[in-house]
């Protein structure tokens, strides 16, 4: 390649850096209305949403979501006998981005100030995907104030092999600049729902649900670009965290779906299952990643359960 060529391909993608992020701009105007309240700590503000009276019930998405993931449907069923904190991690929603964290011990650092901020004493804590690697910093960090986890497809051991092209692309420099920010400009609605099919396949998507998560907030290309460094970079943060999960007491209710094409069943949740005593596994037939949308009644099920194990003599 000639260096007019190469000076030439540069420019090129300097000048698409410069729209997609001049575009990005806009992100800051988002029509999907706020569902609750901020909660200011140093460094930002984290967007909880509370609902109801009892224990606390403390709930963290997975990958580029946000709180409307529980609160389509989870946490007003969970309501009738917890009090629900529903967060959104930070960078993700309505949450403030405290520079961008990768590691979920830092996420769980930022979500527990907020949590004592509203006063949450000894919760469960509930994470998905990879919510649940943040569900388990949490209680690493903080095993006597845990009084049980509910893990739903959670990614929290390392895996073998490496995750595919895409990730490999939009955690780099060029995804970061220009794709991502193009994809959350330019991308058709309907491909954003044939990728949603592809998350809870085999099971249907409800209807409604991806106008509740909110389009504007999903395709931010700021919360794009942060989860994509995230998920590129947790199996080697899982890797380090899961040596100490043996050291954890508290009960542990995982709730896995046999379709999950995701997050595999064997290399997280039966490892876990396999590994620690207080860890119990129920594996739900012919149900894929979203569990709590596909089968909520076992979902709020395994809560109840991993309270009553933390309430029994």
């Amino acid at each position: 390649m000639t260096l007019t060529r190469l000076a030439g391909k540069l420019a090129l993608v300097s000048a698409l850096a410069a729209t997609t992020m001049a575009c990005a701009q806009a992100e800051d105007t988002q029509a999907t209305p706020v569902e609750g309240a901020y909660v200011p700590l140093d460094g930002g503000r984290v967007h909880a949403v509370v609902q109801g009276q009892g224990p606390d019930l403390v709930l963290i998405h997975g990958a580029n979501g946000n709180a409307r993931d529980f609160t389509f449907d989870l946490a007003g069923r969970m309501a009738r006998d917890f009090r629900v904190i529903a967060f959104d991690r930070p960078g993700f929603g309505h949450s403030d981005a405290f520079g961008g964290l990768k590691s979920p011990l830092a996420q769980a650092q930022v979500l527990r100030d907020a949590a004592a901020e509203l006063g949450v004493e000894r919760p469960i804590v509930l994470g998905h995907s990879y919510g649940g690697a943040v569900a388990m910093a949490w209680a690493l960090q903080a095993p006597d104030d845990v009084a049980g986890l509910t893990l739903l497809a959670p990614a929290v051991y390392p895996w073998p092999g490496e995750l595919g092209l895409w990730y490999q692309l939009s955690s780099s420099w060029l995804g970061q600049t220009v794709v991502l920010p193009l994809v959350a400009n330019l991308a058709p609605r309907r491909a954003v729902d044939s990728s949603l099919d592809g998350v809870f396949a085999p099971n249907p998507v409800p209807d409604g649900y991806m106008d509740h998560l909110g389009y504007d907030l999903t395709l931010r290309a700021s919360q794009l670009a942060l989860n994509a460094k995230q998920v590129d970079s947790l199996k080697g943060y899982v890797e380090a965290m899961s040596p100490g999960y043996p050291a954890l007491e508290m009960p542990i209710e995982i709730i896995h779906g046999d379709a999950d094409t995701t997050v595999g069943l064997s290399f997280h949740s039966q490892r876990m299952a396999d590994t620690l005593d207080n860890a119990n596994l129920t594996i739900l037939p012919g149900v894929g990643h979203m569990p709590h949308h596909a089968r909520p009644e076992d979902v709020a099920g395994a809560i109840r359960r991993t309270h009553a194990r933390a309430t029994a003599p």
